[in-house]
């Protein structure tokens, strides 16, 4: 293959057409999460990854699920996870089994400020998904993210 071949040329613009889908979705989301909460959109992923663990078995995640979970490297999470408990929203403890796993949760006041911002998020989304329709190089991404199935 080289750089002009036909398929590398269109493998190109679908990824191109899938980022922009993906930077438009993220900014309209951010707007309204930081104007109506407070909230970025990493901020608000965190709180939601978190707020899905339970005390069963393998409920709770270790830093490094969580960081694949935001998409974010380990030390940006940790430093994510600063900020929120430093704000309340979350907090940090010993795991009961491991004394060098420490395990995070969300606090009162974050799953408080997570099903406030939940109807944001949904909202942002579903008015981003709406606009990129429109446009011919993005209606086909927003289709497969609207069936909640990746295509084979």
């Amino acid at each position: 293959m080289t750089a002009t071949d036909p398929a590398l040329t269109a493998l190109a613009q679908g990824w191109c057409a899938l980022s922009l889908l993906h930077g438009k979705i993220e900014a309209h989301i951010e707007r309204a999460l930081q104007a109506e909460h407070g909230l970025s959109v990493r901020e608000y992923s965190l709180l939601d990854v978190l707020s899905r663990q339970h005390d069963g078995e393998g409920g709770h995640l270790q830093m490094k699920q969580v960081a694949e979970a935001v998409v974010l490297s380990q030390s940006a999470t940790t430093r994510l996870v600063t900020r929120l408990e430093d704000r309340g929203l979350l907090m940090r403890y010993l795991c009961p089994t491991d004394r060098r796993g420490i395990y995070t949760n969300v606090s009162d006041a974050g799953l408080k400020l997570l099903e406030e911002a939940r109807p944001t998020n949904d909202a942002a989304l579903r008015e981003a998904l709406n606009e990129a329709n429109t446009r011919p190089e993005l209606a086909p991404l927003v289709q497969v993210v609207e069936s909640g199935t990746a295509p084979a």
